[in-house]
């Protein structure tokens, strides 16, 4: 009985090896067992926009056009009904991807997203690339086909996106990778030289190789905009030659794709939300295992079934600060220098969210020294995080009052002003559903 109970318990988190595309060894993320109850990944049924926009088109409530023309399929109509805007448009011209074989410098792929949504567009693709944020299932990837037909669907996709797309680099859950290369003439990967994961705190240097970057960054540089030649090194590489880059014309035909950018804002902004999304799935699937390890304990044991041991509330408390830290941008590198994106991006993004009636919002840019204004995720505002299980919830909102009423003065969050911390604590209160009755001015 204890050994099968033991059992369970060692299930719920594996371990996994060291990263070999790093250029040291480093202790990874357990790997969560996604697959196993309570999270049962790959035969749940998901729920999410995707579902919800099938269910339209198999009702006949909505139609997608098919550009041929233009040679992108159902791209603009699928960014249309799930209100994904174009301006978010990035492009990577790394081969590091499904459809890889038509990806190169001269035809770079596209990616779009939302706060729920990233769409991946390929040209001479035979499929759209789909991933959605689903509350209980964290990100869940589909294709679309890209032959015109009466009824276009979505298609489900499990170990195919998941033998990548689940790993350390994703927090160890199904998720996103945003990863900087030194991509070859042909934008294959050199993986002697290591690659490099982008995210909030990432190096400004060692970000967005392998990608297009348009927009102005002074005197930072970054790997974007650059192939990795013979004789080339990691260590000498000019990046004078991508920077601060307005049009990526003299690079490949832009022509073929819905805008003429790789806007930097945006960049920074997938960067934010990918891990964010990540965390939020890491934060949801530990909380169901500890629930569930905790319940077989406390049958066995004969307590209370709302009994939490002192394992248990660690193991709560753990996957809420690792979450709340990085939604509080802990991490975050500071700029040394303006940014300044090319497209419309960076004054559409901060109007698609809630505002306080001071006119302020998690979504106002700063660029100056950072990403936002206010350092606190607008992915708060999500679904997903809404439906994160109560005790990882009850102790992000019990940490984040702690920190934002000033009580928790603590070292790690000392790049919160006190005006910060004001700021964001008003606008959530005005802004934010569901906060704990506790939460007052």
């Amino acid at each position: 009985m204890y050994a099968n109970i033991l059992n369970v318990l060692m299930n719920g988190l594996r371990l996994i090896g060291f990263c070999c595309f790093l250029q040291v060894p480093v202790l990874l993320f357990a790997q969560v067992s996604f697959e196993e109850t309570p999270i049962n990944y790959n035969k749940a049924k998901p729920e999410n926009r995707i579902t919800r926009l099938q269910k339209k088109l198999e009702q006949d409530q909505i139609k997608l056009t098919f550009d041929r023309k233009k040679g992108t399929g159902y791209l603009a109509d699928v960014l249309k009904s799930l209100e994904i805007p174009v301006s978010s448009q990035v492009l990577v011209f790394s081969k590091t991807s499904l459809q890889v074989k038509h990806i190169d410098p001269q035809s770079p792929r596209a990616l779009y997203f939302n706060d729920d949504l990233y769409v991946g567009f390929v040209q001479g693709g035979s499929v759209l690339e789909v991933s959605a944020s689903d509350a209980k299932l964290g990100t869940v990837f589909y294709t679309l086909s890209q032959t015109k037909t009466s009824r276009p669907t979505f298609v489900r996709k499990t170990f195919e996106c998941t033998q990548c797309h689940a790993s350390s680099m994703t927090q160890g859950v199904p998720g996103h990778i945003m990863r900087s290369v030194y991509p070859g003439p042909d934008g294959m990967p050199v993986f002697r030289e290591g690659t490099y994961r982008s995210d909030q705190s990432s190096p400004f240097h060692e970000r967005w190789g392998g990608w297009y970057v348009s927009g102005t960054h002074g005197k930072m540089r970054h790997m974007g905009n650059l192939l990795f030649r013979k004789g080339d090194s990691s260590n000498n590489l000019n990046r004078e030659s991508g920077a601060n880059a307005i049009d990526l014309e003299k690079w490949f035909d832009t022509s073929a794709y819905l805008r003429p950018h790789s806007d930097i804002v945006s960049l920074m902004v997938l960067e934010h939300q990918a891990k964010m999304h990540n965390l939020i799935t890491r934060a949801q699937f530990e909380g169901r295992i500890t629930l569930r390890d905790a319940a077989v304990m406390n049958k066995m044991l004969e307590r209370e079934t709302s009994f939490q041991s002192d394992s248990t509330k660690r193991r709560f408390e753990s996957s809420a600060n690792r979450l709340l830290d990085y939604m509080l941008f802990t991490d975050e590198l500071v700029l040394q220098d303006r940014i300044q994106g090319v497209s419309s991006y960076q004054t559409e993004f901060p109007l698609s969210g809630p505002r306080d009636r001071r006119g302020r919002s998690l979504r106002d840019f700063d660029l100056e020294q950072r990403l936002f204004k206010y350092p606190c995720s607008y992915l708060i505002y999500s679904e997903s995080f809404d439906a994160l299980p109560r005790p990882i919830l009850d102790k992000v909102y019990r940490r984040l009052w702690e920190i934002l009423s000033g009580k928790d003065q603590t070292k790690k969050y000392a790049h919160l002003s006190a005006h910060d911390r004001r700021a964001i604590l008003e606008i959530l209160i005005e802004t934010k559903s569901g906060l704990p009755d506790y939460w007052k001015l």
